[in-house]
């Protein structure tokens, strides 16, 4: 098919009709992504390097995307989780508990204290606030996202060193109700 352009250069004569279907031809090869290269490339241009490359630069952002994908849905796997296994805590007791190198304060009541104290309740970081999950529900996060889970009683009760203090300090009694 030709357009309007084409028909009024052949009626003036200035180009013949093989040319225009020839024209057509390669026009219609280019559209459907048949088209061999030009003829007119440098000769010192290495198409299949060219297109090696190119290959190289779109599976490099395939993968990128594919990687940045995959962040956001184990971020919304964590975020569901966490969400659907909060523990509602509100209370007069403050808890304190560090999180990096700052100290963060959570408002619990008596009955979250032992609780947490005993591991069977794990303090997780949701954006910038800070809830109460079951173990269980910990345990799958902590398969998604390590850094997610702030506090672990049970994972901090590590085997003591050999050659500390901790023969010197035994002999002290520390009170089961130390709030600091």
């Amino acid at each position: 098919m030709r357009n309007p352009l084409q028909e009024q250069l052949l009626k003036a004569g200035l180009v013949k009709k093989g040319k225009v279907a020839q024209v057509v031809r390669d026009q219609n090869k280019q559209r459907q992504g048949k088209a061999k290269p030009p003829a007119d490339a440098a000769p010192g241009v290495d198409v299949a390097a060219l297109q090696a490359e190119r290959a190289a630069r779109d599976r490099a952002l395939a993968a990128e995307r594919n990687a940045e994908a995959r962040a956001a849905e184990v971020r919304a796997q964590l975020r569901q989780l966490i969400e659907h296994h909060r523990v509602k805590h509100a209370g007069e007791l403050a808890y304190r508990f560090s999180d990096g190198n700052a100290i963060k304060t959570l408002w619990i009541d008596a009955a979250l204290r032992p609780q947490l104290a005993a591991g069977q309740l794990l303090i997780a970081r949701l954006d910038e606030n800070y809830v109460l999950v079951p173990r269980a529900a910990a345990d799958k996060i902590r398969e998604r996202d390590p850094a997610a889970i702030v506090l672990d009683h049970k994972a901090t009760t590590a085997a003591p060193e050999a050659g500390s203090d901790d023969e010197y300090y035994a002999r002290f009694e520390v009170p089961d109700d130390l709030v600091w």
